[in-house]
């Protein structure tokens, strides 16, 4: 596809309802009949606050301030789940009934995903989460995984029926050709994911690009876009190209209902809201030249580490993780 095609067919995406609400706006989430907050709080990050206190403060006053998506996994933090013990936490006292809770798990084969989130969910004192997601489909032969006998979903349907979940999604960071893979599989068996969450920044604009070839098929199918990365880490600051402003002015103007930061302290939380306050969309002209001042850099891949190392791969550095 070229790059004016590709342009021209993400600039009539169709885009999820939004509304403001005081200093938030809020986006419909799919078809579930839920609505987000366009910021969501990045659990990798709540793990890695230098405090216990410093990642409820940041998680309450977030809520407090309309915020009302939370990210886990339970592989985050090298397994040890300090983002959904801190998140647990943090949602007592009322907190939890204002938030939708989302939470990630590793586990290829039914035993290990249904094992991973009944410790998730001991983790985040939670009797249910609202979407749960298959985590870092990074691998060709993962939706394979997923859907085969005695797979992953198995366990997701399971705990839907239970109730311990209400719907179902999946992630990835690696490759959209592998996101497309899972997205046709699903439709070859009659399943429809309530979710989808990738990377989305003004690299990926220009490199192995998520929001060019799988935003358009999630968004046609009415399933809820989720992005994240939009800083890619730290590193996409580094390339000096562009100014984390810019990054989230980027990822808030793509059609996604919400866009999942990592938000250690409380300085890059009232950024982040800030920049929502007096957010107005980016025309497609403005989004073109910004993914236009970093496109040298982004051709590269050295930026975008989550697409061309291990650097980010958890399941690749642990595989035991994966049953």
């Amino acid at each position: 596809m070229s790059s004016a095609v590709a342009d021209a067919q993400t600039a009539e995406l169709p885009r999820p309802v939004e509304t403001r609400r005081g200093d938030m706006l809020y986006r419909q989430f799919g078809k579930t009949g839920e609505t987000v907050s366009v910021i969501g709080v990045g659990g990798s990050h709540i793990g890695q606050a230098s405090s216990e206190d410093l990642a409820i403060r940041i998680v309450r006053t977030a809520i407090d301030r309309g915020v009302n998506y939370m990210d886990n996994s339970w592989d985050y933090n090298n397994g040890t789940g300090a983002d959904e013990l801190r998140m647990g936490k943090a949602l007592r006292d009322g907190y939890r009934q204002k938030v939708f809770l989302m939470t990630k798990v590793d586990g290829r084969t039914k035993e290990a995903a249904a094992k991973q989130l009944d410790e998730s969910l001991k983790r985040l004192q939670a009797d249910h989460i609202d979407l749960l997601q298959f985590h870092e489909v990074i691998r060709m032969e993962d939706p394979d995984r997923f859907f085969a006998e005695g797979g992953a979903l198995e366990a997701f349907l399971d705990a839907r029926k239970a109730g311990k979940i209400r719907f179902i999604g999946f992630t990835g960071h690696k490759d959209p050709a592998i996101h497309l893979r899972m997205l046709s599989m699903a439709r070859e068996k009659g399943f429809h994911f309530d979710a989808v969450l990738f990377p989305s920044n003004v690299m990926d604009w220009s490199f192995r690009s998520f929001v060019h070839e799988v935003m358009p098929v999630a968004l046609r199918e009415g399933i809820a876009v989720q992005t994240m990365k939009p800083m890619g880490g730290k590193f996409i600051l580094e390339s000096k190209t562009v100014t984390p402003e810019e990054c989230l002015q980027y990822a808030l103007s793509q059609p996604t209902s919400v866009v999942i930061h990592g938000m250690d302290k409380m300085e890059y939380l009232e950024q982040t809201l800030g920049v929502v306050k007096n957010f107005k969309p980016l025309t497609h002209e403005q989004i073109a030249a910004l993914a236009g001042k970093a496109k040298q850099a982004a051709l590269t891949g050295k930026f975008e580490l989550f697409k061309t190392t291990e650097h980010f791969d958890s399941t690749a550095k642990n595989p035991q993780w994966l049953g």
